[in-house]
């Protein structure tokens, strides 16, 4: 799609509106920018804006004038594909670009991608790492962090793009590409988003879109839905699980991580070597070696790049150690199935904080995965009263409220024993009392640094 000189409207102010505002700007579209929280100040937004970049900025609704006037519109991540205006704008016969489809206009290198309802920046994470040892010309961008948009621009025709992808960026892909995609698993998730686990599924399965026989996509054994939507792919599949051994693929068994064809296997590492906790970060590993072997890398190199990468910030993040308890940050654990990860890779009993903003999950099989690991399940937010009755339906009656996550903190430590651990893994997303997880993290491990002094 050509945007020069096109009337282009952005939804959304946040970092992925300025970000394809500047890039649309950048090359020449004339651009609106709109935000319908009337809270918001058309001069602070503008400020956001850089001042070679000429944009307008609407706060609040538009007009039908208005939606007429424009060429194709570029949702950000969080703004719903289906609102009311969004769709009269697509019955105008207006195009609707995503931030991942619009970035991939400007794309002159090759791209991984990967989805998945967990363990997706931890793999986007190690990817990056493996393709940075092996070519420099690397960018890591997408939900980890950096918006594609804000660099798409530095790729060249021998870059590599590695892309965490998200079901909300997936809604609206049309040309995207890439040479390699990952889905790691799927399970309930942004179901208020979605409605339906089939959109949710089909939004996720849209990575592969328009992947031909010359890309590769790497996919959970398994995950029984994901087992079967290989079997109906046109790209070259690789699959790895933690459960069996493949003949094809990557496999783990007896500590070792394997990568097999036709059933001839060669060891890619013990698992003892890797810097990363739990059967879900082996898997994580498996996905990101598949997709480097994919890429052309080097076994060596993907080696040494797997046995030095630490964990993510805020997924199973060792904190600190105080008076013989172990703190663990897992505020990304923002749905029960990444909780139950945090979960099971804790080795010792376990103070459990959670709770948060209601996403729609249920919570039955979490609170089942505690498995007489977890002595004590600390709660707040808007799930903690759902998430009690939760467990006590399924047997767990030691649960305390707390109004705030430094409440949560110090109630906590006066729970555990030495020889213990201290886990935040909320199983819920972090909106109504922070402004994402990265900043309850950060104040989780701030309020545990805080009872040093």
């Amino acid at each position: 799609m050509e945007l020069k000189n096109k009337k282009v409207l952005v939804v959304g102010s946040g970092i992925s509106g300025i970000a394809a505002t500047k890039i649309l700007g950048t090359n020449n579209a004339r651009v609106t920018l709109l935000d319908g929280n009337t809270k918001l100040n058309k001069e602070t937004v503008l400020k956001q804006i850089p001042e070679d970049i000429k944009a307008d900025v609407i706060i609040g609704e538009l007009t039908k004038d208005e939606m007429e006037a424009f060429d194709a519109v570029v949702l950000s991540p969080g703004v719903p594909t289906d609102l009311p205006f969004v769709n009269e704008l697509r019955d105008m016969g207006k195009p609707i670009l995503g931030e991942i489809e619009l970035a991939y206009l400007f794309e002159k290198g090759s791209v991984v991608a990967i989805t998945g309802t967990n363990g997706k920046t931890t793999t986007t994470a190690l990817t990056g790492q493996i393709l940075k040892a092996y070519n420099e010309k690397t960018f890591v961008v997408g939900n980890i962090g950096l918006p594609y948009t804000s660099m798409v621009l530095e790729t060249s025709k021998d870059s590599f793009t590695v892309a965490e992808v998200s079901s909300f960026q997936l809604e609206t892909v049309d040309t995207f590409k890439p040479k390699v995609s990952a889905i790691l698993n799927l399970s309930p998730d942004h179901l208020n988003r979605h409605h339906t686990m089939e959109a949710y599924v089909q939004a996720k399965m849209n990575v592969t879109k328009n992947q031909t026989a010359e890309d590769t996509c790497v996919l959970n054994y398994e995950d029984e839905t994901l087992r079967e939507f290989g079997k109906t792919l046109d790209c070259k599949v690789v699959y790895f699980s933690s459960e069996r051994e493949l003949e094809n693929g990557m496999y783990y068994k007896d500590e070792v991580i394997y990568h097999a064809i036709n059933g001839v296997s060669e060891t890619i590492c013990n698992v003892n070597d890797l810097k990363v906790l739990g059967k879900h970060n082996f898997e994580n590993v498996m996905a990101a070696v598949a997709m480097a072997m994919a890429m052309g890398v080097d076994q060596e190199t993907i080696y040494r790049a797997i046995t030095s990468f630490v964990a993510v910030e805020h997924r199973i993040e060792y904190v600190d150690e105080i008076n013989g308890v172990k703190y663990y940050n897992d505020s990304k654990g923002t749905n029960p199935d990444a909780a139950i990860k945090g979960i099971q890779a804790m080795n010792r009993k376990t103070v459990l904080i959670g709770g948060g903003y209601n996403k729609d999950s249920t919570y039955d099989e979490w609170i089942q995965a505690f498995d007489g690991k977890v002595t004590y399940l600390i709660l707040l937010g808007q799930t903690k009263e759902l998430i009690a009755e939760c467990a006590k339906k399924n047997g767990f009656t030691n649960i305390i409220f707390v109004d705030t996550l430094k409440e949560a903190v110090e109630k906590a430590a006066s729970l555990a024993n030495p020889g213990e651990s201290v886990l935040l893994s909320p199983a819920c997303a972090s909106w109504g009392m922070f402004k994402n997880y990265e900043e309850r993290g950060d104040q989780f491990k701030e309020f545990v640094m805080d009872m040093k002094k």
